[in-house]
């Protein structure tokens, strides 16, 4: 098996990739990524790449078509990957996360690949009061971000031929990462308990967040590269996650909070409503996949957290302006130029591995 991971220089790509390595031993796995951002390791004594026989950087809106002869599975994670991201380079967001990923799926599906898997997003069900959703209810996107996935979705139903498309439709990201992300609400309220010992949740605490480990998600990988077509159909967007997951948000904060003690807790009551607030039913996933159900319970990922930052030392009190939130990292490539307001790499430096002009192979050492 050969298999290619695209963004797998992120939050959840560094864990896809070392899962991966970990299940299937005798596979080949290649990574492609901009490496926006590649510097942003936590705790991580080796790059998560050791893993990979090969990594290839370059911008995902440039792939080649000829690129994908030879893989048995390609996995889709390049994104630009949440909410306030989204708004501030929602052009790019649709170029990459829509427009790139159906052009590599056709490329990839053109050369012969036989499972292709994109991470798709459970924001697709926006304002969604009342019973959790499933994949036959409507979706109703209301922001840059979830917009993207369904329309990627939607270009994703419209490819012709064998190959199997699984679009994962993953619950909200958690847990530790060899790159960490802090713009995630339960991984943000931990590194607020450890650094301030204080969490402060924005909204009222009412909105309702279905959680998966990170680690969970490189599960779900796992089984889509390997799904048949008739285990839900050729095509198939699934929500992916655990219906014992959906979480109110001020439970995840007294929750974090019971976990670290001496953590104050303070919630808006007089916020507006979210505009973001959704059950989701994951009975599919369980019955399709019951070999790959998420393990990782709340706690289980709050405690992974809570370790994993103490073994970085982690106490910075200004984390949301650091490169843990990945919108300040994007910033900051911009401000020292390195980026262009349509996140193209201009110069390359020491810092900045990704900064290559064209798709380049790099051998990385284990």
């Amino acid at each position: 098996m050969k298999i290619l991971i695209v963004g797998n220089m992120g939050y959840v790509g560094s864990v896809v990739v070392r899962e991966l390595a970990l299940r299937h031993p005798a596979a080949t796995l290649h990574g492609y990524d901009t490496a926006y951002f590649a510097h942003c390791l936590t705790g991580a004594e080796l790059f998560p790449e050791r893993y990979l026989a090969q990594q290839f950087m370059g911008d995902v809106r440039d792939i080649p078509d000829d690129f994908f002869a030879g893989y048995t599975a390609v996995v889709q994670l390049a994104a630009i990957s949440n909410d306030p991201m989204g708004d501030r380079f929602a052009v790019v967001t649709d170029e990459v996360n829509h427009q790139a990923t159906f052009d590599i799926a056709m490329a990839a599906a053109q050369a012969g690949v036989k499972n292709f898997v994109f991470a798709s997003s459970c924001s697709i069900y926006g304002v969604a009061l009342g019973a959790p959703r499933s994949e036959v209810d409507p979706v109703a996107p209301v922001t840059a971000y979830a917009c993207s996935k369904i329309a990627a979705e939607k270009a994703l139903a419209g490819i012709e031929g064998d190959m199997v498309i699984t679009s994962l439709r993953f619950a909200t990201a958690c847990g530790m990462s060899e790159r960490l992300r802090l713009d995630l609400v339960l991984n943000d309220f931990v590194a607020g308990a450890l650094s301030q010992q204080h969490i402060s949740v924005l909204s009222d605490g009412s909105p309702w967040r279905p959680l998966i480990d990170v680690s969970d998600m490189a599960r779900a990988v796992d089984w889509a590269i390997q799904r048949k077509p008739e285990n839900g159909g050729r095509i198939l967007n699934i929500n992916t996650g655990s219906n014992a997951r959906n979480h109110q948000v001020r439970d995840l904060a007294a929750a974090v909070a019971q976990a670290i003690p001496g953590t104050t807790l303070s919630i808006n009551t007089q916020a507006p409503a979210d505009s973001r607030s959704y059950q989701v039913d994951f009975s599919l996933f369980a019955k399709l996949a019951p070999e790959y159900q998420p393990q990782m319970t709340l706690l289980d990922s709050i405690m992974g957290l809570i370790n994993g930052l103490k073994s970085m030392e982690f106490s910075d009190t200004q984390f949301r302006a650091s490169r843990y939130m990945r919108l300040h990292a994007l910033q900051a490539h911009i401000a020292a130029e390195r980026l262009s307001e349509s996140l193209r790499w201009q110069i390359c430096d020491a810092v900045t591995p990704g900064a290559l002009p064209a798709t380049t192979h790099v051998n990385l050492e284990a």
